[in-house]
């Protein structure tokens, strides 16, 4: 648990010793990058680069954290303050804006000690009394790898005299509790009482330009591009807004594009103190406030300044009539990251750096979340093709296939077909003039496994032909068996020997995701869809027929998951009191508790027996399963509640069964009509029995796309679980403090702590840190090694003017409510809603069955949403960009799933 506030502010006093060893006040050149806990983020930068060759640097000092903490250990009301502010609900905004107002009043009315302030006002003494000051907050949290702060603390120009200066440190120190800093501390998991405040005093700069340089795009991300902001005097009007700047982008050292603003307005500062908004001349206004060299000449320096962080920055500059004055340097924290190169055939073809294309896992797997390190590690190990990480995510290098002739057709073809916009994003890097890629000396990489499985395109000689449903049954069966192996023999093994096996574990796991039968029966159910809907729409004009054509096709794992679920309803239903209890039900931390209560109520055995036999069936699932280290339903059941009792409350009973049989009918009803009207056509025999052929294919291998999934989603729970017991015994041995900490090592370093008993407590820190950075990024569809985040666009001229244009996955058109939903713990749907959210994975299925239509922001025409959106009948339109954001809950919406497109009615 914390320490009380008035406790921890005790404690900074007595462990950093406030008498004769007190450090107070520092010069910048005194500073070293690693005193951020002493000088705040700013002041360390500042401080490594004003020993930085080549980088000028105006003088000043630091006021450090020690006098900040000696200054609020004084002040016993800041401490109450600090603990009701804690205390206070973040979503109260009113209580959390008055609690900071109090605690800045506070700050600033503090007293500070005497020999305090003769340390600041000395230090002022000998950089020049008379001379004009900068007085800025630099926070402990600032300026950080994984959060800015920019902005959130305040800066004041042009103070005059010790005394104005030593009244703007406490006004900088009160800073700290803006209500827009402690807001961006909560969004960013930053306890309020961990921060400290610095203050840096540096000479005023009085230039003739100044601006912030970007060393990488901070749009695209593109990293060899950099942008210049510039405008007429201080800088502060250009982050404030007061002027629009002009904007430089410079590209491999030459300016490549400019844009000249109308700068009709300056900052300038005031003889004896602050500054002032003046009019800028009107033969002045159009004028560059940087000339092409001068824009060259920073951004050489600002490469100087990344090369020495080791990322890129975000650079605040000044132009004198001696050149560029540097006074804040700081991580761009919102690019994505890019993964580290990995040598490969084509790397080693070539000298230099290779450029490489990555496409994103997340979106093929309908997971596009931040994953924790050893949640993608062992994606990585048991994946079918090389991955890389980037931002807690995972992407397939497809440079080579790219970059060879006879592979790049069949890649941007396949991607096509699952994601229009990964293909158009591919097509927009292949057709830029500064992106090479080389090709290979063989083709090797033609026949590679795509970003999420199977060969891209697959080969018809290799594809099931005949709809034989003992191919289906007879790798259901290799299946379970494989899994019932693993199962059986990791019970036993712990320690090292544990690792070893799992190394085994993982070759027959992808022995079983290889099996080339398994790949056959995927490809004929894909290539048996995307027969149907290209012929039946050439011969009778119907587009994507084989939607219905699909309904209720037998072994769908995931719709059989939802249907199930209706079933746990049926057994629920008859019992009030256990309905009552259910709903009363809290989705605690223990996750199982509740079952133990349920059969001391009447009906609560059976209810609880319905709900431990679909533990057994699907209790490995959850949200983002990809992601080992998330909850499955076993560990959390109540998860499962409120989707219980929401089919309580909407369905009859025997609701499962109808369900699938309406689809079968519909299904069959189609078929009878589709063959019937083929046969009227010239030559329709033939085509009426090609399209039977078809169909009996789809239905008999349509359903098994979902199985392999539920295979690995099965193995990954039994690794799960032993590696969760060896976590255990990792803390009942003292080696980390809690069981989740291993989630924040890779596999191999999981493995290596198991084998030495030792654990780095920094490294996992860091990696939380960084994790809660990640949470933050949004993945692009495809990264390019520049680091250009591309997510393409669909070329389309069929979209109604103002509607949102998306990739149409399941046939039909529904009109109703929005529900937009970004957690499936927060669903509470009506009759006719329309689910809104990021995107679905097998876990939200279940909630299929109670929603008119489906609108996701990721997805493609073979991912889970989409088949389960078939499979149920529901209209669905996925890959639809922004939408969680541009469509409101609650608002009405058209969903054309027919046609690809949502309609926003009002």
């Amino acid at each position: 648990m914390p320490q009380p506030a008035e406790e921890t502010w005790k404690d900074d006093v007595r462990d950093t010793r406030f008498d004769e060893e007190c450090e107070t006040v520092l010069g910048l050149g005194e500073v070293g990058e690693d005193q951020a806990g002493l000088v705040g983020g700013k002041g360390a930068h500042l401080g490594a680069l004003s020993r930085l060759d080549g980088v000028r640097v105006p003088d000043g000092f630091c006021v450090t954290t020690d006098a900040f903490r000696r200054v609020m250990a004084a002040a016993p009301e800041v401490d109450a303050l600090l603990g009701r502010l804690a205390g206070a609900d973040p979503d109260d905004g009113p209580a959390v804006r008055a609690i900071a107002a109090e605690l800045r009043r506070a700050v600033e009315e503090a007293v500070v000690p005497d020999d305090l302030a003769a340390g600041i006002t000395g230090a002022v003494a000998r950089l020049g009394e008379g001379a004009a000051y900068a007085v800025r907050s630099s926070a402990t949290a600032e300026d950080l790898p994984t959060a800015s702060f920019a902005g959130q603390q305040d800066t004041y120009l042009n103070v005059v005299g010790p005394a104005e200066v030593l009244r703007h440190v406490s006004r900088c120190w009160a800073s700290l509790f803006t209500e827009r800093a402690v807001i961006y501390r909560r969004r960013n998991g930053i306890d309020d009482r961990t921060v400290r405040m610095a203050v840096v005093v540096q000479r005023m700069v009085v230039p003739d330009a100044s601006g912030v340089l970007f060393t990488a795009d901070p749009v695209t991300g593109h990293r060899r591009t950099a942008t210049v902001d510039a405008g007429f005097g201080l800088g502060e009007a250009l982050v404030s807004g007061l002027v629009n700047p002009d904007v430089f982008t410079v590209r491999d050292g030459e300016v490549v594009a400019r844009t000249i603003a109308v700068k009709q307005r300056a900052l300038h500062a005031l003889p004896g103190g602050g500054t002032r908004e003046v009019t800028v001349e009107p033969g002045q206004q159009e004028r560059p406030a940087l000339t092409d060299a001068q824009v060259v000449e920073l951004v050489r320096l600002g490469r100087r300044i990344e090369d020495h962080f080791g990322c890129p920055q975000d650079i605040e500059w000044c132009l004198t009539d001696d050149g560029f004055r540097i006074v804040q340097s700081r991580p761009i924290t919102t690019l994505f990251p890019v993964p580290d190169p990995v040598p490969g055939p084509v790397a080693e073809a070539v000298e230099g750096p290779t450029p490489s294309v990555y496409v994103s896992v997340g979106h093929q797997q309908m997971m596009t979340d931040a994953m924790k390190p050893l949640g993608w590690s062992m994606w990585q190990r048991t994946a079918m093709v090389p991955m890389h990480e980037a931002g807690g995510r995972l992407f397939v290098d497809v440079s080579p296939r790219l970059a060879s002739p006879a592979s790049r057709a069949a890649l941007l073809d396949v991607m096509g077909k699952g994601d229009p916009l990964v293909r158009d994003a591919l097509e927009t890097v292949l057709e830029r003039d500064e992106f090479e890629l080389p090709v290979p000396d063989t083709d090797h990489h033609a026949g590679d496994a795509g970003p999420a499985g199977p060969p891209a395109g697959g080969a018809p000689e290799a594809s099931v032909t005949e709809a034989d449903p003992a191919i289906v049954a007879e790798l259901v069966e290799r299946s379970e068996t494989s899994v019932a192996a693993l199962e059986r023999d990791i019970r036993t093994k712990s320690g090292p020997e544990l690792f070893d096996f799992l190394a085994e574990a993982f070759e027959e796991h992808k022995r079983v995701l290889s099996d080339p039968l398994s790949i056959r029966a995927i490809m004929a159910g894909m290539e048996a869809t995307w027969w149907l809907n290209e012929k039946l729409g050439e011969w009778l004009g119907e587009k994507n027929a084989a939607d219905a054509l699909t309904l209720s096709a037998p072994g769908n794992i995931t719709s059989e998951m939802g249907l199930d679920l209706l079933d746990v309803a049926d057994a629920i239903r008859p019992h009030p009191e256990v309905v009552a209890f259910l709903a009363d039900v809290q989705d605690d931390a223990h996750g199982d508790g509740f079952l133990d209560e349920l059969v001391k109520l009447p009906g609560g055995s059976a209810a609880r027996a319905a709900i431990d036999t679909y533990l057994r069936r699907y209790g490995m699932r959850c949200v983002a399963e990809i992601d080992i280290t998330r909850p499955r339903w076993s560990e959390h059941p109540a998860t499962l509640v409120p989707l219980i009792l929401d089919n309580v409350r909407n369905f009859g009973p025997g609701a499962a069964e109808r369900r699938f049989e309406q689809g079968r009918q519909r299904a069959l009803a189609t078929e009878q009509d589709v063959l019937a009207r083929l046969r009227a056509l010239p030559d329709g025999e033939r085509k009426a029995d090609e399209t039977k052929r078809m169909i009996d294919q789809v239905r008999a291998f349509a359903g098994y796309r979902e199985y392999p999934k539920y295979g690995i989603v099965c193995r990954y729970f039994l690794y799960k679980q032993a590696l969760s017991e060896e976590a255990g015994r990792l803390v009942g041995d003292g080696v980390i403090d809690e069981p989740e900490d291993v989630f924040h090592l890779t596999f191999q370093e999981f493995e290596d702590v198991v084998r030495s008993r030792r654990a780095d407590p920094r490294l996992i820190a860091r990696r939380k840190e960084a994790f809660r950075s990640y949470e933050a990024l949004t993945p692009p569809r495809v990264l390019t090694s520049d680091g250009e985040a591309v997510n393409g666009a669909y070329r389309r001229d069929d979209v109604p003017a103002g509607a949102l244009a998306g990739l149409a996955v399941s046939t039909g058109s529904v009109e109703g409510r929005a529900r937009v939903i970004l957690d499936l713990a927060d669903a509470e749907l009506a009759e006719g809603d329309i689910l809104v959210t990021r995107f679905t994975d097998p876990s939200w299925s279940p909630l299929f069955l109670g929603v008119a239509g489906l609108v996701t922001e990721v997805g493609g025409l073979m991912t889970h949403g989409a088949v389960i959106a078939r499979e149920y009948g529901l209209p669905a339109v996925v890959g639809v960009d922004r939408a969680t954001r541009l469509i409101r809950d609650g608002q009405r919406i058209r969903v054309h799933g027919t046609d690809g497109y949502v309609e926003i009615l009002g």
